[in-house]
């Protein structure tokens, strides 16, 4: 179901974000982030001479992470094809940092500890979050069969982290009703 009407508007921006992960025949998972943004009217970037003509891209960056089936991130590619400033194109190199570290629980504190301010690209570090759930929703058909990770009391780490793994929801009632809170507990 789409948003509800609004008032009479015009667009300003675009943002597209796009993930997508591939099998590789290595054994392997690439996992690509790319975000572009354009706008629909001339732009003149910060400390540019001429202006961009519309919908032309002011970033149009890319973030690859090649990872293994336990979420190891074996490497990294990323590559600026456009950014606002000429110095922004340094910026994909910051995330070999990333290069031995495991996608999971504290993967966004991982990221900002590697990347957050001048160590990296903002829009690169924002891409990393995304990507994440890219890479779980990619190989769930690989991890399904294996047990799900608890916490030292024997709960699932599930259990709470969003709204539908609630613990007073029918989901938590269905898979795992020893940790069931909801009004028909038994």
């Amino acid at each position: 179901m789409p948003l509800v009407p609004t008032v009479e508007r015009e667009e300003i921006h675009t943002r597209h974000i796009t993930m997508r992960a591939y099998r590789r025949a290595d054994g392997l998972y690439d996992i690509e982030g790319r975000v572009e943004d354009s706008k629909p009217i001339p732009f003149l970037a910060p400390l540019a001479k001429v202006e961009k003509p519309a919908g032309q891209h002011i970033h149009d960056i890319w973030v690859r992470l090649v990872i293994d089936d336990h979420f190891l991130i074996h490497d990294v590619a990323a590559s600026s094809d456009a950014t606002p400033f000429g110095v922004c194109k340094e910026a994909p190199s910051t995330l070999a940092k990333l290069k031995g570290e495991r996608i999971g629980a504290g993967w966004s504190k991982i990221v900002r500890g590697h990347l957050k301010g001048a160590a990296g690209c903002t829009h690169m570090m924002e891409l990393l979050g995304p990507m994440a759930t890219a890479a779980y929703q990619a190989l769930w058909p690989v991890t399904r069969t294996r047990p799900d990770p608890v916490d030292a009391n024997g709960r699932p780490l599930k259990v709470d982290s969003c709204y539908a793994y609630a613990s007073h929801t029918q989901v938590i009632q269905q898979m795992w009703p020893q940790h069931y809170t909801g009004p028909d507990k038994v």
